[in-house]
């Protein structure tokens, strides 16, 4: 009667396999917010919201993924020739890319505020045209308007508007 070893459990195969799969299924957590939120792409709710599903859970997917593969990487590393240990280092590093990833905030990479803009008269901004959307503003007796086109990227911007410190955003 023979029995199955812990190290024998699944073939070297399909170890191989379930890393690939593993591999994929972290980075993919993580990169589809980044592929669904694009700035100048239209966005729907169904997609926000499977967006914001994915970035909630990517943190603990990466980690669970990340084990997965070590464990999988120690079962195929011995025994392994010198070219396939190489394969399994380069498979790890972006799955370790992805659990970094995973915790930063990307949105704020892709949506961030205009640091240092500067404002002009509308007389003096050639830039505006008499038919462009604007947000506007009146605190105190001061005004300002906000050309969508140019709100487009940055979605966001801090200003003072009669000497009150204000977040617009888009």
């Amino acid at each position: 009667m023979t029995t199955n070893s812990n190290s024998k459990f699944i073939s070297r195969r399909t170890a191989w396999i379930l890393l690939a799969i593993v591999v994929l299924a972290g980075l993919a957590i993580v990169m589809m917010p980044v592929w669904i939120i694009q700035p100048f792409k239209p966005q729907t709710p169904r997609g926000l919201a499977i967006s914001f599903f994915f970035r909630r859970w990517s943190p603990l997917v990466t980690v669970v993924a990340l084990v997965a593969s070590l464990i999988l990487i120690a079962k195929l590393w011995l025994g392994s020739r010198w070219w396939r240990k190489g394969i399994l280092v380069i498979a790890i590093i972006p799955l370790i890319a992805a659990t970094w990833f995973a915790r930063q905030n990307h949105f704020e990479w892709m949506f961030h505020p205009l640091a240092n803009s500067t404002y002009a008269k509308a007389n003096d901004a050639p830039f505006v045209g008499d038919s462009d959307m604007v947000m506007s503003v009146e605190q105190n007796g001061e005004a300002v308007a906000y050309p969508i086109r140019l709100m487009a990227y940055h979605h966001v911007i801090q200003d003072t508007v009669g000497g009150t410190p204000i977040v617009a955003t888009y």
